[in-house]
């Protein structure tokens, strides 16, 4: 998703993330595929119970040290403008929270071998396999139905 300034603009957008975006460059889709890279190490090492990297904890910090976006209150709600940078941070901070939180062992990994989204099972039972039933969950039960459909024998009549 962050594969052009334009993109990531987007993503802080439609994530709710901030409000309004300064424009990012190409050294800030940059620093936030480090930083996103670092946070799948992470989520994935406290998913399986594996020690953190150094490194990707040295990433995920760094960028939650900057200044975050900081939220206004306006005659109409709350608004809330930011830089590149400051967008990142509250990321960042947010990531933070989320693996030292309440959530951290309901996080999985979506069952599609095909998408390496995150999502927080607050499912019945913890037992949802897929990080969207639109997209993902729909595809798998599709090509599993096609497949015991064609391995079926046929009824004679």
């Amino acid at each position: 998703m962050f594969a052009s300034p334009d993109r990531l603009d987007a993503w802080y957008l439609e994530s709710g993330i901030v409000d309004a975006v300064s424009p990012c460059d190409e050294s800030d889709v940059e620093l936030a595929r480090t930083v996103r890279e670092a946070l799948y190490e992470l989520i994935t090492a406290r998913r399986l119970g594996e020690d953190y990297n150094v490194q990707a904890l040295a990433v995920l910090n760094g960028a939650a040290r900057k200044p975050p976006a900081t939220p206004q209150l306006t005659p109409s709600g709350r608004w809330t403008e930011a830089t590149p940078q400051e967008a990142l941070s509250t990321v960042a901070r947010q990531a933070i929270e989320l693996l030292s939180g309440p959530d951290a062992p309901i996080l999985k990994e979506c069952g599609n071998p095909e998408c390496t989204r995150i999502y927080i099972d607050r499912s019945r039972g913890t037992r949802r396999q897929w990080c969207d039933m639109e997209s993902c969950g729909n595809k798998i039960k599709a090509a599993a139905y096609r497949a015991r459909k064609k391995s079926a024998p046929a009824i004679a009549h």
